[in-house]
């Protein structure tokens, strides 16, 4: 009897099909932007904020560690955070596409992830020696899933170029916008990212005139770890509009405290000649978080690790649509 009943569960298995098992995210690997001048955002993301150029890629796919070659020959400049985490800057095809160009999630296993994810085509080699293929959230914001390999550029220059100098030693979270309930369920479904935190913000955060009903919820925020990381990705839900081309942005944990890296920042060379805007203050999450811009209006937010008040940072139940 048994063996009868063992034997129509798998029949019924192979009948239907089964959801393969989801391979672990382990973190994320890098955040990328687009540049109009990569020596401005050469100036930016290594003079000011004192990243070291680890990996430069030329237009050919050839990619070398070191960095430092010219400009006109370069098609991606990774600037190293940690041996796992870089930001990554890249040349504009076009004056109006969105800054924020991807982020990467890293796995370790990148083409049972492909299956999980039933993404069409293979997994590609990249110039770094990564393993790695495309996809997108519903809303249509790419994401690279991605697996670094004994030959990695990345594997073979652990310990290598991580400046002193850095204003960071890690990425906590890619930031974006989301229009579709679609996305909530990729991310919170597809992916089992797990919600920590959510805020909702109402006319008067975006600077715009109240309406007739005061307190509108317009947007809503949410922070959601990766499912065998801290790290995590924040969106933004969307109601007013296309999200602007530099609504994405990067962010990265305050090594002491925000008052220290503001510091820190404002008394290096390139701070002299730094001409865009920036500014520090207490978020709705209770925490002091400071915003630096690229040359091309990307925002890098630091962020202190805990609430100024000691306490948990208050959680929105509001729903991400109406």
């Amino acid at each position: 009897m048994k063996r009868v009943l063992l034997t129509v569960a798998l029949c019924a298995g192979m009948l239907y099909g089964q959801q393969p098992k989801r391979p672990r995210l382990v973190g994320v690997s890098r955040i990328v932007v687009r540049s109009h001048d990569l020596n401005e955002s050469r100036k930016f993301y290594g003079d000011l904020l004192g990243f070291q150029e680890a990996i430069t890629v030329k237009k050919d796919l050839k990619a070398v560690l070191g960095g430092g070659l010219p400009s006109e020959q370069v098609s991606s400049v990774y600037f190293k955070v940690n041996n796992r985490q870089y930001i990554v800057v890249v040349p504009e095809t076009s004056a109006t596409e969105s800054r924020f160009a991807r982020y990467a999630i890293e796995t370790d296993d990148v083409e049972a992830m492909r299956s999980y994810l039933k993404v069409a085509g293979k997994v590609e080699r990249t110039p770094t020696g990564d393993l790695a293929f495309m996809t997108a959230d519903p809303d249509g914001t790419p994401i690279e899933v991605m697996q670094y390999t004994p030959d990695s550029l990345s594997v073979k220059s652990v310990g290598k170029y991580l400046s002193e100098t850095a204003t960071s030693h890690r990425i906590i979270h890619a930031g974006f916008s989301i229009s579709k309930p679609e996305s909530v369920q990729f991310y919170h479904g597809t992916l089992a990212t797990r919600e920590f935190w959510r805020s909702d913000s109402t006319m008067a955060a975006f600077g715009l005139p109240s309406p007739k009903v005061t307190g509108t919820v317009l947007s809503g925020t949410s922070n959601m770890k990766l499912p065998e990381s801290d790290d995590y990705v924040e969106w933004s839900v969307s109601r007013i509009g296309s999200p602007s081309k530099t609504a994405g942005h990067i962010a990265l944990l305050t090594p002491v405290n925000m008052e220290k890296t503001l510091a820190d920042v404002k008394s290096r060379p390139a701070f002299q000649t730094y001409k865009q805007k920036h500014e520090a203050h207490v978020g709705v999450n209770h925490k002091w978080q400071g915003n630096f811009f690229d040359p091309d209006g990307t925002r890098t937010e630091f962020m202190e690790h805990d609430t100024v008040d000691g306490l948990p940072s208050p959680m929105s139940k509001a729903p991400y649509f109406p």
